[in-house]
């Protein structure tokens, strides 16, 4: 399927249009959205005049906290009757694409907590609803604004790696499963640690290699432990395992059209020695390591590795700090999206296919488009 790059409005970048702030709704008041609401406090360009919940004390609770001028239950109230220039969809992922899409036919620009849908399908119709509103979307990749990504992402730019041939991404957990929230029921969610956690390292890994597009999928997950009570003591416990429908690890295999190979592993329980968050990559010319972040390879006759003497520090505020500025700026004073929607619907794909090969049991074509 072919998709056509946006049109997107258009701000001038000096006169009244550069000082003005956006004004955003937050739809979706849970965890997820303080982390926004701490980003809204350091930013000079934005401010939130609306937010959306479902659950009247949550969003009681946030208006108090957050000093909102209108609260609504329905995303649809607020859509008919706040005038907006943008709304971050932080609800759970079963609501992104439909709430992202109406949003988007009301006019507003959509910055979206991943992943960005449940299905490739679903992606597609809401990259094509941008387009036709003439509006931005974007996926909350925050870490492809982590230091060390950049690093590596400006090392593969440069040549230092050559073509990259392999990826390995691991987002592992040895015991935990969020106790809140509705991470354990596949209906809301559309599985466990690849959809949750795994989305994470295998979407920075994507950016470094330069997005190649990927065209099939093979995979398998395990559920062994969760659906039971648990009796370790782990940093989460009491998670609700009698709704607990997801799987506790997944291990997949990506092919891309240029040749190279990418395989995750995402669990929430796994019996190894200590949780792991990191990606490694291996070219022609050189490879690295994302944590620490090393660059390996040949210098004058001798195998190096090479380590940044200084990267700037970026906690997970840091890091949704950097990703909303970035969607802000892009809105304000329309530069190209630094995570747009059509990297949401590669890291789906796979994800996706994921999913779907380890029900059948075989490598699936993934290609959408």
């Amino acid at each position: 399927m072919s998709i056509a790059k946006p049109s997107i409005q258009r701000y001038p970048s000096s006169g009244e249009k550069a000082a003005k702030k956006l004004r955003l709704a937050m739809i979706g008041c849970g965890g997820i959205s303080e982390h926004y609401m701490r980003a809204v406090s350091k930013l000079d360009r934005i401010e939130v005049v609306a937010a959306v919940d479902t659950l009247p004390d949550v969003l009681a609770a946030f208006q108090k906290r957050h000093q909102i001028p209108d609260v609504f239950a329905d995303y649809r109230d607020m859509l008919a009757n706040v005038s907006t220039d943008a709304v971050c969809v932080c609800t759970p992922n079963l609501h992104h694409a439909p709430i992202s899409i109406a949003a988007l036919r009301a006019g507003a620009h959509v910055l979206t907590e991943k992943p960005m849908a449940l299905t490739p399908k679903e992606c597609v119709e809401m990259i094509h609803s941008a387009q036709s509103a003439g509006r931005k979307l974007a996926v909350g990749f925050q870490y492809r604004f982590h230091p060390a990504t950049q690093m590596l992402k400006r090392a593969a730019d440069a040549g230092q790696f050559g073509p990259i041939m392999h990826v390995k991404c691991q987002a592992l957990r040895r015991r935990g499963v969020p106790n809140w929230g509705v991470f354990a029921q596949k209906k809301l969610q559309g599985g466990g640690p690849l959809i949750d956690i795994g989305v994470h390292v295998l979407e920075m890994a994507h950016y470094v290699m330069g997005s190649p597009r990927p065209v099939s999928a093979s995979g398998n997950i395990w559920t062994f432990d969760g659906n039971r009570p648990n009796h370790v003591p782990c940093m989460w416990p009491d998670w609700d395992w009698r709704q607990y429908d997801i799987e506790d690890m997944a291990v997949g295999q990506i092919r891309f059209e240029n040749g190279a190979i990418l395989q995750i592993e995402a669990s929430f329980i796994a019996h190894i020695e200590k949780d792991q968050w990191n990606f490694q990559l291996s070219g022609t010319q050189g490879g690295a390591n994302w944590d620490p972040p090393q660059i390996f390879t040949n210098h004058v006759g001798t195998m190096v590795n090479i380590a940044p003497a200084y990267l700037p520090p970026m906690d997970f505020d840091g890091l949704f700090k950097a990703k909303l500025e970035s969607f802000v700026t892009s809105v304000l004073d329309d530069t190209p999206l630094d995570a747009p929607a059509e990297a949401g619907l590669a890291i789906q794909e796979m994800i996706d296919g994921i999913y779907r090969s380890a029900e059948v049991g075989h490598e699936i074509d993934i290609r959408t488009r």
